[in-house]
């Protein structure tokens, strides 16, 4: 009896399954019976010759040569898709779905609006956008394109460099009211610190100088978080002092709802980075999303370009600028880059 073909239906049903760890919900998504998945799967075991899934009655796992198959099968799906988009691009406009994967506080207060700016330049490419912290395997969750801060390991993935994203000591009016004004980073020891739990070493504060000079300083409190967007609120709420992101705290600072603490000193920039799957970097759509996201997201409150070469001063009176709280060139009158998208 002869083998059955590898198909693409085959291969798009052991993909998903892998992925999903169910057939049933693998035949939802694909608005199939189950029993066509589990039938696709097995002529696609018989058609490479060795088992690619373990069932239970609960759910499916991969087995060691369906990881390896797994890749190639992804692998091959993506150049389909993209033949396909490629194909229908050269009609006119660039058509198709981006996926894209974002540090949660970074999307919902900035990457969000950005995309729905880029779809109204673009109404035939879709944008899925998914918001998590956690560092994920790009390829394994079928993301095209993946934003991120800090630090990075060695990865297969294009890397574009955002800049820097530069962090300000803050704390609300009233909090500092009540507990007093730090005047040197040793007087922050005797302070209520808002801590990430998601970060290694947030039990330590460290500080660089305007002057020079770098501090280490006990940073402790009975407040730990793992969201971005919690510990927004807890400083606004006047739970303690933290170090934070500018663009996470631009606009409380700007309405007076944070103050800084400590104007002379600020915690290191974190680099920001954006990821891009290789085989999916010269799609039309692709390129165009990232080359939009990064010359947006460098307008920023905070976001040093690369190698920009300003010192902590020059950077502090640039985002004065910036923000419009000095006079950019000399009549009073602020410069404010727009923000609109342009269409290619």
């Amino acid at each position: 009896m002869d083998r059955p073909e590898v198909t693409l239906e085959r291969m798009r049903s052991f993909v998903r399954a892998a992925e999903r760890g169910s057939l049933s919900a693998v035949a939802r998504e694909l608005g199939v019976g189950q029993s066509t998945v589990t039938r696709h799967i097995r002529e696609l075991e018989q058609a490479v010759g060795v088992p690619l899934l373990t069932r239970t009655t609960r759910r499916v796992t991969v087995t060691e040569e369906g990881r390896n198959y797994y890749a190639d099968c992804v692998h091959v799906l993506r150049l389909v898709e993209q033949a396909g988009d490629e194909a229908r691009s050269t009609r006119g406009a660039p058509a198709g779905t981006v996926r894209v994967s974002c540090t949660a506080a970074f999307g919902v207060l900035h990457v969000s609006r950005l995309i729905f700016a880029f779809q109204d330049a673009y109404p035939e490419v879709s944008v899925d956008l998914s918001l998590t912290d956690e560092r994920i395997d790009l390829v394994r969750e079928g993301v095209d394109v993946a934003l991120r801060l800090g630090p990075l390991a060695e990865s297969s993935m294009k890397l574009k460099s955002l800049g820097q994203s530069r962090r300000l000591l803050v704390a609300a009016p009233d909090y500092l009211a009540a507990r007093g004004r730090p005047a040197r980073p040793q007087d922050l020891a005797d302070h209520e610190g808002v801590r990430m739990s998601n970060i290694a070493g947030s039990d330590v504060l460290v500080l660089q100088g305007r002057r020079g000079g770098r501090h280490a300083i006990p940073f402790t409190g009975r407040l730990r978080l793992d969201h971005g967007l919690a510990a927004r609120e807890a400083l606004a709420a006047g739970r303690g002092i933290a170090p934070a992101h500018l663009w996470l705290v631009s606009d409380l600072l700007a309405d007076g709802r944070l103050e800084r603490v400590l104007p002379d000193y600020s915690p290191p920039p974190v680099p920001l980075n954006m990821l891009i799957v290789p085989e999916r970097s010269g799609i039309a759509r692709v390129r165009l999303l990232v080359d939009f996201l990064a010359g947006e997201i460098a307008r920023l409150p905070g976001i040093e370009r690369p190698q920009s070469g300003l010192s902590v001063r020059q950077a502090d009176a640039a985002e004065e600028v910036r923000e419009g709280r000095a006079d950019a060139n000399g009549d009073g009158a602020a410069v404010r880059p727009s923000g609109r998208p342009r269409r290619r």
